[in-house]
């Protein structure tokens, strides 16, 4: 079974769909295997992105991440990388379409509800950042 990273995000908080994500993940057959309610700092949201930490968007992000508390979480199940980044659509939820949750609860590039890794390095050096002690 393949592992990934999820995060519910400020506006998935904020507008209370935290359930309705994590619905959709179960009744996709996917397993939760660790999860947390936490609030990010600038360090760990500057190792995070720190492919874009340089960028002068990046203020911005750090802003909304650590705007309220998120939820991690690990997800287990088979090709579980891709099938999440199916269900969840293209990172901008204005091209995301209907029945995607990003298409349905997101509402730009930044607010878009979840973010999922792209990729198995990335899943296993994300979930080491979140969840160190597993």
């Amino acid at each position: 079974m393949e592992e990934t990273l999820i995060i519910l995000k400020p506006d998935c908080m904020t507008n209370r769909v935290a359930g309705e994500v994590i619905s959709r993940f179960e009744k996709a057959g996917f397993e939760i295997v660790a999860s947390k309610i936490t609030q990010l700092d600038g360090a760990i949201l500057r190792e995070h992105y720190a492919h874009v930490a340089d960028q002068p968007f990046f203020p911005q992000i750090e802003a909304f991440m650590s705007s309220r508390t998120v939820m991690p979480m690990i997800l287990s199940g088979e090709d579980v990388i891709a099938k999440v980044r199916d269900l969840l659509g293209p990172t901008n939820s204005q091209e995301a379409p209907k029945g995607t949750i990003r298409g349905d609860l997101g509402t730009d590039m930044m607010r878009n509800v979840v973010h999922a890794s792209d990729g198995p390095e990335t899943a296993a050096a994300e979930k080491k950042r979140f969840f160190p002690d597993l």
